[in-house]
């Protein structure tokens, strides 16, 4: 009997695989290519292929923060073949207008949480500090002249750095990029300052001594830049700033669909080599997320940035 409904489940599986998908498959990322995102997206994009033996496209929208990445999503079709990569990008940008032009957790369907990322306190390399205590004392005595670099209005980055700047009592200008590249290449040079920036999107430039990384934005060290200390570690709690990323669907995707996918990309996310590939960049896989687990969150953190840009005023430049 055993057998049998092993084999009626197994059938049931490969029938469920044989209707989806039909066509290749779009991950949408909000954000430039580079990025923390766009990395999730490319190493999910490979084994999905692989397991599909359809194509996966990632489509990098950059620009405005995310906003036209996110907004694209939003109005995507709803068959399974368009997805998107988001990050708490998404919900920032909706709460810093009064009017979006999308609705940040209305119109998607959670897939699966992806990976928790690390941010990190980088500078240029000839801004003469060592630790983010030296940078705070720098930065305080020079109101106003100094520059942070972010990946748009509204990203998670330009709020990271204003938590940063509030919890140090500093005041800096804030600079706006659409690459991640961009804001890298303007702090190799000293035009720009600092920035809190995922620590996959620095860890290359970091390690090549291009930026010079003082503080993981957490209460401890990371295991991929253990000689850099933690911004907890520095007196600055307040200033912590964690960072994830999920898969999502566009409101609409059938049941079925979403339920194959989340089952394969967790199936994904505990291979060893996946782990390796996501740790390797300072991130973590989350293979036992579940969609309504990840919706928690996004709700919870909608609800934790929305009180962060109230208090802090944070509005579109």
């Amino acid at each position: 009997m055993r057998r049998i409904a092993a084999a009626l489940f197994a059938a049931a599986a490969t029938l469920a695989h044989a209707d989806y998908p039909q066509r290749p498959i779009r991950i949408i990322v909000a954000a430039s290519p580079g990025s923390a995102d766009e990395f999730f997206a490319r190493a999910l994009g490979d084994q999905l292929e692989a397991r599909y033996r359809e194509r996966v496209v990632i489509d990098p929208r950059p620009g405005a923060g995310g906003l036209i990445g996110n907004q694209v999503l939003s109005r995507a079709g709803a068959d399974g073949h368009t997805l998107g990569m988001i990050s708490v990008t998404r919900l920032i940008n909706a709460l810093m207008r009064e009017s979006p032009p999308y609705r940040p957790l209305a119109d998607i369907v959670p897939v699966v949480h992806v990976a928790s990322i690390i941010n990190v306190l980088v500078t240029a390399p000839d801004l003469p500090v060592r630790s983010a205590a030296e940078f705070a004392r720098h930065a305080r005595v020079r109101p106003g002249e100094l520059n942070f670099a972010s990946m748009g209005i509204g990203s998670a980055s330009h709020v990271a750095g204003e938590v940063l700047s509030r919890a140090m009592g500093i005041q800096a200008v804030h600079v706006p990029y659409r690459t991640v590249g961009q804001s890298e290449i303007e702090m190799g040079l000293g035009r720009v300052h600092f920035a809190v920036l995922t620590l996959p999107t620095v860890i290359g430039p970091v390690k090549e001594g291009r930026l010079r990384a003082l503080a993981v934005m957490t209460a401890s060290r990371s295991p991929v830049l253990p000689q850099v200390a933690a911004i907890a570690e520095a007196g600055l709690p307040e200033a912590q700033f964690d960072s994830w990323s999920g898969l999502v669907a566009p409101q609409g995707t059938p049941r079925r669909i979403v339920e194959q996918l989340h089952g394969d990309i967790v199936n994904l996310l505990r291979m060893p080599v996946m782990r390796q590939r996501f740790s390797g960049q300072g991130a973590e896989t989350v293979p036992d997320s579940t969609p309504e687990g990840f919706m928690r969150l996004m709700q919870q953190e909608y609800l934790r940035f929305g009180a962060i840009i109230r208090e802090g005023a944070i509005r579109p430049e």
